[in-house]
């Protein structure tokens, strides 16, 4: 089966990675909507109104009210929400309806919102996003997994978007995905704790120029300490989730997850420290040093 283009996309989850998917396929001459449960909070809704506004979305108040009348349905929330938000499109029964899910959870997490949605009539695409969205922003290359991924693959890439099939079989995508993530959050929580202990001793710079030394071209020396905790620091809380679903792929094929649920702890406990001191991330000349020394006032 071949899926149309799509006219009309709803974005459940207007956040960093779905706000930018939704600006840019408005930009592109599609109708979209979008719900965010962020939009119940008083603090948070205007500005995200706002940022609709100016992105050509139409925000929905309602879930239904986004995504009913669609072709498109991207599911781009937090890993905890991810089968809540499944499983309240999969109620509405669009049939005919394609679902991407873009979220960072486990295979067995992936396999459920696909039986949710599809006991619905719509059409569930596993997807996993394999680098940050911005600075590639429509085009961030993503792993599409399932029965359906091919032809979805067909249809996202009209789109613009830089997608490519993997499976049949919905779950493989996820742990590509996962396992990665090992890697990559692994390497942001590492920084992160050998920095915190450098800055003590005082020998940041010297263990960067060493770093530098034994890993040339990285950027030890220069930005790389900054992304990495600016990383922790800005998604922390999205990552330390992530993490834990990647905690759950290891266990379920035997794999004890030591090194995965140290990073979820360490990403966490930056973000918590934030939190407990009211300080919010300012992406714009972030620095590492900088936080470190709000943190200790």
């Amino acid at each position: 089966m071949d899926f149309k283009p799509p006219r009309r996309v709803a974005i459940v989850g207007f956040g960093e990675a779905g706000s930018i998917l939704g600006t840019d396929l408005a930009a592109r001459g599609l109708e979209v909507a979008t719900f965010d449960i962020l939009f119940d909070v008083s603090a948070a809704r205007e500005p995200l109104f706002a940022k609709a506004q100016s992105a050509g979305v139409r925000a929905a108040t309602k879930l239904d009210d986004a995504v009913s009348a669609t072709d498109l349905v991207i599911s781009a929330v937090t890993a905890t929400a991810s089968t809540q938000v499944a499983a309240d499109v999969g109620a509405l029964g669009i049939r005919g309806q394609v679902f991407l899910d873009i979220n960072s959870v486990s295979p067995a997490t992936k396999r459920e919102n696909a039986r949710l949605v599809e006991e619905g009539g719509a059409s569930y695409v596993e997807a996993a996003v394999m680098a940050p969205v911005p600075p590639q922003r429509l085009a961030v290359a993503m792993l599409l997994g399932g029965p359906h991924a091919a032809s979805a693959a067909r249809m996202l890439t009209s789109l613009g978007m830089s997608v490519t099939a993997v499976a049949g079989e919905v779950g493989t995508a996820s742990a590509i995905k996962m396992c990665r993530s090992i890697v990559i959050k692994g390497l942001e929580a590492l920084a992160l704790e050998c920095i915190l202990a450098a800055r003590e001793f005082d020998a940041a710079e010297q263990v960067f120029a060493s770093l530098e030394r034994t890993f040339p071209h990285m950027g030890w020396t220069t930005t790389l300490p900054d992304y990495l905790v600016g990383r922790v620091a800005e998604h922390g809380r999205r990552r330390a989730a992530e993490m834990r679903e990647v905690e759950r792929t290891l266990a379920s094929v035997g794999v004890t997850p030591v090194m995965s649920r140290a990073t979820a702890e360490r990403q966490q406990r930056l973000v918590d420290a934030m939190a407990a001191r009211g300080i919010g991330f300012a992406a714009s000349g972030f620095s590492w040093r900088t936080l470190l020394e709000k943190l200790d006032e």
